[in-house]
């Protein structure tokens, strides 16, 4: 039996900030973003945006009515819960409008957390080969103002739809993942920014890339040869980049400008959005599928997937035919289309701009976020949210 990824989706806000705009008023070579870290723009979510509303808006684009009957699970990667006891997916369970006969949990592990989701949804459709279970990784990446991680922050959600005979990519048995504990990244319970060792996270990325990537190869007796494309979490556009250069050398020149060929098109939407922690390496390869339109059905993609502390994984699709219909292309173009450019000093007021933590009431103004689903205040300690098309 087939089981993968049969539907894909994915939501930014409205506003970004120009990176190179950004690196001026920071007084920083605007090559050290552009092209030493390899970003152009940052997505900057309004206070009417937080990680279940992303999510929501990412998953509204692509179910119709019967995959909201048929999902019986929902799975939410994410390390900017909202909450430290409610799960995230209830909330967007209820905002969808989803089949009540289902199991809805918050997963963490970093990064990590939506492959964690995907590997559940696998052998959770193993043994309910009619179910669909909605996978979903959603994150507000915040180191703070003028801060060395400023740069690789942002925000946005990508929702995969996980079932038997997927119509975009059936996900492969074989995997190796490996755990080692790292203080690399984290973000301890009382802030709303995370702390990162930069130097030692780049190092463990690399290295974990390189043990699962080693490992794989002996158990699966496959090569890069025999990959379409590998496509990265992708903290920054870079980082991947850095992670395949020492392993191309196994291959032939041929290969090698393929996989670099596909991994620069595998950073377009990332480059334009900036870090969405568990979503940021199926964020790469939506951007990957959807604008490389001649991708042959058969194709195996490779996945690396990382989340500090640290837990990084390998895993391996297979492209169906037909998978381009099923992509929302259109729907994608428009989405970054409508986005609106915002000054550095507006997006230091909205990044300034949080709800308040000592149970005030507050009425947001969703008026002027065009997204179907948006964060409208907070009463006695809940968060209240709207669905525009109800």
């Amino acid at each position: 039996m087939k089981i993968g990824i049969d539907k894909i989706g994915f939501y930014a806000p409205h506003l970004y900030v120009d990176m190179t705009k950004l690196a001026d008023r920071r007084n920083v070579d605007p090559d050290k973003f552009t092209i030493g870290i390899g970003q152009d723009k940052m997505a900057v979510a309004p206070i009417t945006q937080d990680a279940v509303t992303l999510a929501a808006n990412a998953a509204l684009g692509i179910l119709d009515e019967q995959d909201k009957n048929d999902i019986d699970f929902v799975i939410f990667g994410t390390e900017t819960g909202v909450d430290s006891s409610k799960s995230a997916a209830v909330y967007v369970h209820e905002l969808l409008g989803l089949n009540p006969y289902a199991r809805a949990i918050e997963v963490k592990q970093a990064c990590y957390g939506a492959t964690a989701g995907i590997q559940m949804a696998k052998a959770h459709i193993a043994m309910n080969p009619e179910s669909k279970v909605l996978v979903l990784g959603s994150d507000i990446a915040r180191y703070g103002l003028n801060t060395p991680g400023e740069a690789t922050q942002g925000a946005g959600a990508v929702a995969l739809l996980v079932s038997a005979a997927p119509h975009i990519m059936s996900l492969e048995d074989q995997s190796v993942y490996v755990t080692s504990d790292i203080m690399d990244f984290w973000r301890p319970v009382y802030s709303d920014k995370a702390f990162a060792d930069g130097k030692l996270s780049n190092e463990q990325y690399m290295a974990f890339f390189s043990k699962v990537w080693q490992q794989y190869k002996a158990k699966s007796g496959l090569g890069l040869e025999n990959f379409e494309a590998i496509t990265f979490h992708l903290p920054y556009t870079k980082m991947g980049k850095k992670a395949l250069k020492p392993v191309l050398e196994e291959t032939t020149e041929d290969v090698q400008e393929r996989l670099k060929a596909n991994y620069q098109l595998s950073t377009g939407y990332n480059r334009n959005v900036g870090n969405i922690y568990t979503g940021s390496l199926y964020l790469s390869l939506l951007s990957l599928l959807e604008q490389k339109d001649d991708l042959a059905a058969g194709s195996r993609i490779g996945l690396f997937s990382y989340g500090s502390g640290a837990v990084g994984e390998f895993f391996t699709g297979i492209l169906q035919n037909d998978y381009r219909d099923h992509l929302h292309v259109k729907q994608h173009a428009e989405l970054f289309a409508a986005r609106k450019e915002v000054t550095v000093d507006e997006y230091e007021a909205i990044f300034e701009e949080t709800l308040p933590t000592d149970g005030s009431r507050v009425e947001l103004d969703i008026n002027n976020d065009p997204a179907k689903i948006c964060l409208a205040g907070v009463t006695d300690h809940k968060r209240q949210y709207v669905n525009k098309l109800r």
